[in-house]
């Protein structure tokens, strides 16, 4: 069994013998350091060949997404997995190539599924699609009127009416609002489910729209459409040719 050599990166102690416990419960993981801070991470990373390095994102003087940066223009760029309590970097950390994005406190099954990952893309080979481990999730959902996100290390009850659209990229499931992007532990599945009766379209196997919140329907060549959404972020969403009859139709176009 391939052994990943493994550094943790971040400036909390806690937080290091927490994942350090996790990770040492995984057979091919192999921790060969640990860092402090941005600098030393740095020096550690400069100095050994690392398969797999697992960092914070806030931390004193660099942030982790700082280092990632940095350790593009070496020779040797080891897996990267971001682990935080923020959400809102989840969309620049993929930018930067991350494997993937875990989210504080660890779910243990989540962090294996992740070292799976890891290695899977390290050995060249394609990840097979992805089996939820949480199927109580699926059936225990609440009609309720909103939806829990993460953030900041804390769980926001956000409502509906403020979702402008929800995408998934990487397993992670993001719900965007006009200003503002969280993760959430619900599957893409669960949520079209979930948001069946309401203003909410499936429109793209990544995508899933508030159609309160479009303001203008692009079509495009093949009978496929572009949605203008109001959001700061990305504003332009794509609808598959299978949904976009199905959108018309909710729209009475």
């Amino acid at each position: 069994m391939r052994q990943l050599k493994t550094l943790i990166v971040d400036d909390e102690a806690p937080a290091r013998s927490e994942l350090r416990y996790l990770l040492e419960r995984i057979p091919n993981v192999q921790i060969i350091g640990e860092a402090t801070n941005s600098t030393e991470a740095l020096e550690l990373i400069k100095a050994l060949n690392y398969d797999l390095i697992l960092i914070d994102i806030q931390m004193p003087g660099l942030s982790g997404l700082d280092v990632v940066t940095a350790i593009k223009e070496l020779p040797n760029v080891p897996a990267v997995v971001f682990v935080t309590a923020y959400g809102e970097y989840a969309v620049k950390a993929f930018e930067l190539d991350a494997v993937d994005y875990l989210m504080k406190p660890i779910d243990e099954e989540r962090l294996t599924h992740t070292i799976d990952k890891v290695d899977k893309r390290l050995s060249g080979v394609q990840p097979a699609a992805v089996v939820k481990q949480d199927v109580r999730q699926e059936k225990s959902v609440i009609d309720i009127e909103r939806i829990p996100v993460e953030s900041k290390g804390k769980t926001l009850l956000l409502p509906m009416r403020d979702i402008v659209y929800i995408s998934s990229r990487n397993d992670i499931v993001f719900v965007h609002t006009a200003d503002n992007t969280f993760i959430t532990r619900f599957t893409l599945k669960t949520l079209e489910e979930r948001l069946a009766s309401k203003s909410f379209l499936r429109v793209h196997r990544g995508y899933i729209v508030n159609l309160r919140h479009v303001i203008e329907i692009v079509p495009m060549y093949g009978r496929s459409y572009v949605l203008k959404v109001r959001c700061n972020q990305q504003n332009e969403i794509p609808v598959s040719r299978r949904r976009g009859q199905q959108l018309k139709a909710m729209l009475g176009m």
